[in-house]
């Protein structure tokens, strides 16, 4: 036989709070039930009558009336629960990270997890890619870097920076570089129609090659201005022809030219520069050739007239890229320069330990 019920009896803070829980329909259900539990209560209705009416337990509704009674509204809360035990401590982490310091199994290049999970046997795939995750480690996810070891990086970049933030008064100054291999490409082009009606254009997986051409290009850094040549090879007699046109539009000017440390571009060529006194060579560090403005000029240029495109000859590709070049310098405009400061600074920490 049941005892006595506990005597409940609410405040009106009480039960305006319990009555908001009951119309919100925000309120997870068990709130709702666990409230009309304390409400009933109140009304002076035993245990039995309240399990009844709620179609639950009498042994469920003692349990809740006893919790208020006890905690009030908070004793209607969940308990706090130690949930299931910890099956990795922090050894297994570590087990983890210091398994990707070793070689992968034979016939592999990279760990996976699977891979990982099979060395250690006792920690699942699931384990693995959680402390992955938690640690931002991308297995498959690779990083290059290309650090300069030119050890007169400060004096050539504070020259070619201070080209482009101050050029010489009256005087032009130039990116050259040479886009070499260019490939004409013939893909099939055309669209598809799937089933939902809409039109998807796109290319044939395959292509047929049709030669390859050189582009040297010679970006006026003052004006955004560029002009290019065409040429089958890239040695330094097609790098004097190009520089031939280049100088003959610019007669009487003291010209700057910032160029890469390619073989051919060095100033092997002294006669000619000899010949053209007016002419001024600046190299780009090693490893550096970002600081060579018509490599910006090249990735547009891809971007805008090569990818996607299709060429039954070099003539074409050719034609094609004279267009947009003509197309490009009708609203040409110079690169906005801003970094004053640039040095050889090291790997990020990060990197820089992978590398040990």
């Amino acid at each position: 036989m049941s005892g006595k019920a506990i005597d409940i009896k609410l405040s009106q803070e009480e039960k305006k709070t319990l009555n908001k829980w009951m119309k919100a329909s925000t309120t997870e259900q068990r709130m709702v039930f666990r409230a009309k539990i304390a409400l009933l209560a109140d009304e002076g209705l035993p245990n039995g009558a309240i399990a009844m009416r709620l179609a639950t337990r009498e042994a469920t509704v003692s349990k809740w009336r006893r919790r208020f009674a006890v905690g009030r509204i908070e004793g209607l809360q969940d308990a706090p629960r130690s949930g299931m035990p910890r099956r990795y401590d922090k050894n297994a982490e570590k087990r983890i990270l210091a398994k990707l310091d070793e070689s992968p199994p034979e016939g592999y290049s990279a760990w996976n997890g699977v891979l990982l999970s099979s060395a250690l046997c006792d920690i699942s795939e699931w384990q693995v890619w959680r402390v992955l995750r938690r640690h931002g480690v991308h297995l498959q996810r690779r990083h290059s870097w290309c650090v300069s070891v030119d050890p007169e990086f400060a004096k050539k970049s504070a020259d070619i920076v201070g080209l482009y933030l101050n050029p010489p008064e009256n005087a032009v100054v130039l990116a050259v570089d040479e886009k070499p291999a260019i490939q004409a490409l013939e893909r099939a082009q055309g669209y598809i129609k799937p089933p939902n009606g809409r039109a998807i254009t796109g290319l044939s997986h395959e292509y047929k090659r049709n030669g390859t051409t050189t582009l040297f290009g010679a970006l006026n850094v003052i004006t955004g201005q560029v002009k290019a040549g065409h040429y089958n090879r890239k040695r330094r007699v097609e790098f004097l022809d190009f520089m031939n046109g280049v100088v003959a539009d610019y007669p009487d000017r003291e010209i700057h030219v910032v160029l890469d440390n390619l073989s051919t571009h060095k100033p092997r060529h002294d006669k000619w520069l000899a010949r053209h006194k007016n002419v001024h060579f600046h190299f780009t560090p090693t490893h550096a050739s970002w600081l060579n403005q018509i490599e910006i000029w090249f990735s547009i240029l891809s971007r805008g007239a090569l990818r996607g495109g299709s060429f039954e000859s070099v003539r074409e590709l050719r034609k094609a890229m004279d267009a947009f070049i003509e197309a490009y310098n009708k609203n040409a405009a110079p690169f906005e320069w801003r970094k004053e400061i640039v040095q050889a600074a090291p790997l990020r920490k990060h990197y820089a330990d992978l590398c040990k």
